[in-house]
């Protein structure tokens, strides 16, 4: 298996995910913007983060709040200028901080030019830029579809909701006269446009790219051979022009993603990782109730790492714009826990904005931006006790979400300066982490236990740790690991005879 050479900067790499619209509001419009993020890469760096990654921050009507794209060449005027994002890069890297841009190359928003010429009846270089079929009264099978707005006789394939018409990067396998294959001219000039917008970015300073629904973009493509083709392509071009960018997949198969030429992939909240059994079901691993499961995280965590002969990274996030909080189903005891978890996980860790203060889900949210179910996890960032918790001082009606109304909401401030709080837990776990080689992204994993305890041993081939995660609120036992404690979270651990013995909402290091 071919694997793609992996940028160093990666080996010890800490995300923190960026959502625009709820970070930092520096002009008082309601809406974060490139300049809040300024303002707020020392907190980040100070947090131990070394590397953001900004949700869609390109031009676009907002339909998907952002994830509808109407000129990939333009940042949303909503948070800035070109110039400003660029600075955004250029303040980054002044910290020792990378950044990745979210990249959409499945659909474009109906606003997008080459959606608007490619609905006229007469050919143009846009004709077969998306998926149409040759008839209005024909729906692409499998697929939703938009028809009957536009003088083109045919109905248009789209990805996810009904406003994001999908780019045509071919079909694997074709059974229809208005499929075309991926060699075909329509296909392969989409494919070039995505290299053409990769080189944009990449030139003005980005360090790579989030890709959304990176294994979804040729169509019957039941095996991924034609998407990883794709992919391989596009590998070619970064290697030849920008062999340090990085690229992270929302794919959920590594073993194909790795192969297509990503660095990594995350294991997320759909597919069969069963990510799912540890933070948000109905009794979660990480409750202290000690009533969850995971048996079959593991599993599938440990087939995807033979999968990809332990290669490339494998990435689990506390969270993202589309999951429920952390704090939804776990209180501070257990996200401590968690988190000891999530940064001692080989991988490079992506923590999402305000998860490292506990940030709860705000229920009963109307939707917002197509947020529906997600927009509770969306709300603006508590940065102290002030105003709109220090997010923005337009009127609170303004804001481009409300804020948890909750009297006792999480703030960065106060944690900041609080040694107990979770923040500063956070701090200190990614601290240790990265003072330690074998906790960083290409350590090794063997899983020695998947019940409660969950045991298992990270070594770099000079330094062995076996990490001990109690989520139980019951006392826990472990043999057989002789040596030396080295960090705890939550309670008490004790080493003794080769025995570790771990409070209740306890995670406990020991040094092999």
């Amino acid at each position: 298996m071919s694997i793609t050479k992996q940028p160093e900067w990666l080996n010890n790499a800490v995300f923190y995910e960026i959502y625009p619209q709820s970070f930092n509001d520096t002009n008082a419009d309601g809406i974060g913007d490139f300049n809040g993020i300024i303002e707020k890469l020392d907190y980040i760096r100070e947090l131990g983060c070394n590397a953001i990654w900004i949700n869609p921050c390109f031009k676009s009507p907002f339909g998907d709040a952002g994830y509808d794209v109407e000129d990939y060449y333009t940042a949303a005027p909503r948070y800035g200028t070109n110039e400003d994002l660029a600075r955004v890069f250029s303040e980054a890297h002044a910290r020792g901080i990378h950044v990745l841009l979210d990249l959409v190359p499945g659909h474009t928003a109906v606003t997008h030019k080459w959606f608007k010429e490619s609905m006229k009846a007469e050919r143009n270089e846009f004709t077969d830029r998306y998926v149409w079929t040759n008839s209005i009264w024909e729906s692409p099978e499998g697929m939703g579809c938009i028809r009957g707005i536009s003088d083109r006789d045919g109905s248009c394939a789209v990805n996810f909701f009904s406003h994001q018409p999908a780019l045509n990067y071919g079909f694997y396998k074709t059974d229809r006269d208005w499929q075309q294959p991926m060699d075909a001219p329509g296909p392969i000039a989409t494919r070039e446009a995505l290299k053409d917008i990769m080189r944009f970015w990449l030139a003005m300073g980005c360090d790579g790219f989030r890709v959304d629904m990176a294994g979804s973009l040729v169509k019957h493509d039941e095996d991924g051979k034609g998407t990883i083709a794709l992919w391989q392509n596009i590998r070619e071009f970064l290697n030849k022009e920008f062999p340090d960018a990085a690229m992270v997949s929302e794919w959920g198969e590594p073993d194909k993603s790795l192969i297509g030429g990503f660095h990594m992939d995350f294991l997320l909240h759909f597919g069969p990782s069963h990510y799912n059994d540890l933070f948000r079901c109905d009794e979660p691993y990480f409750s202290k109730r000690a009533r969850g499961s995971a048996k079959e995280f593991i599993e599938a965590y440990k087939a995807n790492c033979a999968k990809t002969d332990g290669k490339g990274l494998i990435c689990i996030p506390s969270g993202n714009h589309d999951m429920d909080r952390l704090a939804r189903a776990l209180d501070v005891d257990e996200l401590r826990v968690a988190f000891a978890f999530l940064l001692s996980m080989p991988g490079a860790p992506f923590i999402y904005y305000g998860d490292e203060i506990g940030m709860r889900y705000v229920e009963n949210l109307t939707s917002v931006e197509g947020g529906y179910g997600r927009t509770g996890s969306r709300s603006p960032m508590q940065w102290n006790k002030g105003l709109n918790a220090g997010f923005s001082t337009a009127p609170a009606e303004m804001l481009y979400i409300p804020q948890d109304p909750a009297a006792d909401r999480p703030e960065a401030e106060t944690q900041s300066s609080d040694p107990a709080s979770l923040r500063s837990e956070v701090k200190k776990l990614i601290e240790f982490r990265q003072a330690n080689p074998a906790l960083q992204s290409r350590g090794s994993i063997e899983f020695i236990s998947d019940g409660y305890p969950m045991v298992y041993k990270r070594s770099d081939g000079s330094q062995t740790i076996a990490v001990i995660i109690n989520p139980s609120a019951e006392k826990a036992e472990v043999g057989g690991l002789p040596g030396k404690l080295v960090y705890t979270v939550g309670g008490k651990a004790e080493v003794a005879g080769g025995t570790v013995k771990v409070d209740g909402c306890t995670a406990a290091f020991v040094e092999i």
